[in-house]
């Protein structure tokens, strides 16, 4: 009986297998006509999946997906790559002029270079001015003349003031790379000086020992390189540096050539600008191009859809606004020092720089009607206080001082 069970048991169970078995048969029989119809109804419409329907459903019926997956990469990769976009550079590298024609205001200069570029001839060059003024462009557009894109990371080299450039690196990094010789002809069979370019960046900041040690790698290299400092204050240079350089002095831009440049960027990037807003940026800047297109920047972020206003950009660049300036001035003029006080205070407490309230003070005081020993008194104590607030005094106290001097000329003269 035993026997006979244990037989009953086995059929059952092998029974119900077979049914399960062919349930899940039929069931990936009914899986693979549903792929197919759905195929193609989409092969109709999308051709990617009507030229490789064949290989997808031989990918499903194998028991995977994997052959749909590039395909749909694919179209995604072409799509992305329609759609990309440049990437956001800062507009003072994008419009950087690419050669020396394109330098602004810097005549002089650039009628030296063009007929050094012609001769192939270029001196050793001391280039100094304000900031924002052209002279790291003026000889990066020269040495892209020079040796065209693919030459140009190999000939030149340039230090900043971000670099060490004490006198281990004169000694070591630049002599080493002046030392190297270079052929006279470019990849594209263009004629090129057989020299390098060393650009010494923010020169003024390097150490008198670093400096020394540059005149004899300059005069000892004279052959296969030249170099070209560039500096705010050609005091801080040497004097045996500067007498082995070709000088120049590059101006501060004038309003004009400002408003040109910024107009020309306001046409390139579709911005909405007021003739206001433009002078507001070029009197902010003062003469600093590089300053004023950085300006423009933000203000053109900052307003976004809206046009660009004078009071936009007074807002961005963190003047003070010229009314404030005039209302603390009729204050010192009333000869109330309370009242003066309590001005003060609310114009620290706004937030505003002290430098840049006294640098402002400056241009108004010498505006206005005043007599000559008044404003020789005033300005002498405008220097009194900018020296006190380079030392760390109080913003408060200096500004109640300066402002304290002005009421008490005002009333004498009146």
């Amino acid at each position: 009986m035993d026997v006979c069970k244990h037989f009953l048991k086995a059929v059952a169970a092998k029974m119900t297998s077979d049914v399960s078995s062919l349930i899940v048969r039929l069931a990936g029989i009914w899986r693979v006509l549903l792929w197919e119809f759905v195929f193609s109804l989409n092969a109709r419409t999308n051709p990617i999946l009507k030229s490789s329907g064949g290989e997808n459903m031989q990918a499903f019926l194998k028991g995977s997906t994997q052959g749909v997956k590039p395909q749909r990469d694919k179209a995604t990769a072409s799509s992305s790559g329609e759609n990309k976009r440049q990437k956001p550079v800062p507009w003072v590298e994008k419009y950087r002029p690419k050669c020396v024609d394109e330098v602004a205001f810097q005549e002089e200069v650039v009628a030296v270079l063009k007929k050094s570029l012609e001769g192939a001839d270029l001196p050793n060059l001391l280039f100094y001015g304000p900031p924002g003024t052209g002279k790291t462009s003026t000889i990066l557009a020269a040495a892209r003349e020079l040796y065209g894109p693919e030459l140009y990371r190999q000939r030149v080299l340039e230090l900043n003031a971000s670099d060490e450039r004490g006198i281990q690196v004169i000694r070591e990094k630049v002599k080493n790379f002046a030392q190297l010789t270079v052929a006279g002809t470019r990849t594209d069979g263009k004629s090129c000086p057989p020299f390098k370019i060393i650009i010494l960046d923010e020169a003024d900041s390097m150490t008198g020992a670093a400096q020394a040690a540059l005149r004899r790698t300059m005069e000892k290299e004279s052959r296969t390189t030249r170099f070209c400092l560039i500096c705010n204050y050609v005091s801080r240079i040497i004097e045996p540096l500067t007498s082995r350089c070709s000088k120049f002095r590059f101006k501060p831009l004038a309003n004009e050539v400002q408003q040109e440049r910024l107009l020309e960027i306001c046409t390139k990037e579709n911005l909405k600008y007021s003739k206001e807003g433009i002078d507001a940026l070029v009197k902010v800047s003062e003469g600093d191009l590089r300053k004023a297109i950085t300006l423009l920047q933000s203000t053109a972020r900052f307003s976004a859809e809206k046009e660009i206003t004078e009071s936009i950009v007074v807002e961005i660049a963190g003047v003070v606004p010229p009314k404030v300036i005039e209302n603390l001035l009729q204050t010192c003029y009333k000869g109330n020092f309370e009242k003066l006080e309590v001005a003060v205070k609310n114009l620290v407490d706004e937030g505003y720089a002290a430098t840049q309230i006294l640098s402002q003070f400056h241009d108004v005081i010498i505006e206005e009607k005043l007599g000559d020993k008044q404003k020789s008194v005033i300005t002498e104590k405008m220097a009194v206080v900018d020296k006190c607030l380079v030392d760390g005094a109080d913003e408060y106290l200096q500004l109640l001082n300066l402002c304290s001097v002005i009421m008490q000329q005002a009333t004498q003269s009146a």
